[in-house]
């Protein structure tokens, strides 16, 4: 399996992997380390074609400007071994660049996992899985309730993630070029006389 991510800025990235540290310090957590690059997943897929999946999240890129999303408090998926995250609120542009992937690389994918469907997909920042315990929420929830997760994200790239031995790593980002396409605006009118305020 692929992960189809948006990593985070190195900014953003340094906070979240300051906190991903001190619960390995605190608590002995580090399970979620395995992805050294924090990030946001928008799909997680078995592939035909590695190099097709590429070329369609090139395509996807080039035309996606970045964009700003935000982050509030902190969220538990239950469980024998609890995710411990911070939400990614959804936004239009979220969802768009997420329903974007997901028709891009739909005829590409020989399963998908079943979170990652538009009516059911959660983005998050992982803090901390696999090495959990219920026992544990208690007292990690109380150390984090001590600061504040609002961040802001400068989305800015698609990623895919693959698995090495016990890491993920990124395999491919592409940089989002949309920014670049815009069209300058004209500093002159027709028979090459200036526009207003040009002068």
């Amino acid at each position: 399996m692929l992960a189809i991510t948006s990593l985070l800025n190195p900014q953003n990235a340094d906070r979240i992997n300051s906190i991903i540290r001190s619960l390995e310090t605190e608590f002995g957590l580090d399970d979620v380390q395995a992805t050294p690059d924090p990030h946001i997943t928008y799909q997680l897929a078995g592939v035909r074609k590695g190099a097709a999946l590429r070329q369609v999240l090139r395509d996807v890129a080039r035309h996606t400007r970045p964009f700003e999303a935000h982050t509030t408090g902190l969220g538990i998926f239950p469980g024998p071994n609890p995710v411990i995250y911070i939400p990614v609120l959804r936004s239009d542009a979220l969802n768009q660049l997420h329903h974007r992937v997901r028709q891009a690389t739909a005829p590409l994918c020989l399963r998908t996992d079943r979170f990652s469907g538009h009516d059911c997909w959660l983005p998050h920042i992982s803090l901390a899985l696999h090495d959990t315990t219920p026992e544990l929420l208690g007292p990690v929830m109380q150390y984090l309730n001590q600061q504040t997760f609002d961040l802001k994200l400068h989305i800015t790239n698609l990623a895919v993630l693959r698995q090495e031995g016990e890491k993920f790593t990124a395999e491919k980002i592409f940089d989002f070029e949309g920014h670049k396409q815009e069209v300058a605006p004209l500093l002159f009118g027709p028979e090459n006389q200036p526009l207003p305020g040009c002068n």
